[in-house]
């Protein structure tokens, strides 16, 4: 099911904020399941009613901040996080931003990612370190697409992996045709396509 932005939200917008959040995830060396939570978040929160267009940001930067206490070993300071958005918001604001998170998702947090699909289909493809690498990078460009929010993470981890096998295999994986077989080539098929 594809998720609705609020009105307000362009996918442009949207695409900005993750786009700052791929961002602060890099310089603070944050795991890879942190940064695809706090963009489930986020598209989970913006699915969910309406938002204040100034306020994006700080929605962004406080599903990343709830995200490392879901994912991280050690968190980052609110104040730094706030350092890190240029003093745009305070940190009193960031923890009230992060509980109107949590009461509006109702404390839903945990989400299986998308990267722990892609390990696990992966390895059943006895992909190679390459086909990997890249597939983990269009799982990254996915997380700017607005359309690509909807998609199942499983899905989403099998279409990243199918084009990566297409580029660098020529053909697909044993596992491409084992999902094709597995669920009609209509439904995996527009995604590797949006890809």
């Amino acid at each position: 099911p594809r998720r609705a932005l609020p009105r307000a939200v362009t996918p442009e917008m949207r695409a900005l904020v993750v786009d700052w959040l791929v961002q602060v995830h890099e310089y603070l060396g944050l795991a890879g399941d942190t940064l695809y939570l706090a963009v489930h978040l986020l598209d989970s929160y913006l699915s969910a009613g309406r938002v204040r267009l100034h306020r994006l940001q700080l929605l962004g930067v406080a599903c990343l901040f709830v995200a490392c206490k879901m994912e991280e070993c050690v968190l980052p300071e609110p104040a730094f996080l706030c350092l890190l958005s240029a003093d745009s918001f305070s940190r009193a604001e960031l923890l009230r931003a992060e509980r109107r998170i949590l009461s509006r998702l109702d404390f839903r947090l945990h989400h299986p990612g998308p990267l722990l699909c892609l390990g696990l289909l992966a390895a059943l493809a006895g992909s190679s370190p390459q086909v990997m690498l890249l597939a983990t990078y269009f799982l990254e460009l996915s997380l700017l697409e607005a359309e690509a929010a909807g998609w199942e993470p499983g899905r989403r981890a099998a279409a990243a992996l199918s084009l990566a096998h297409r580029l660098l295999d020529g053909a697909g994986s044993r596992l491409q045709l084992e999902l094709y077989r597995a669920e009609n080539e209509g439904s995996l098929r527009p995604r590797v396509l949006h890809l």
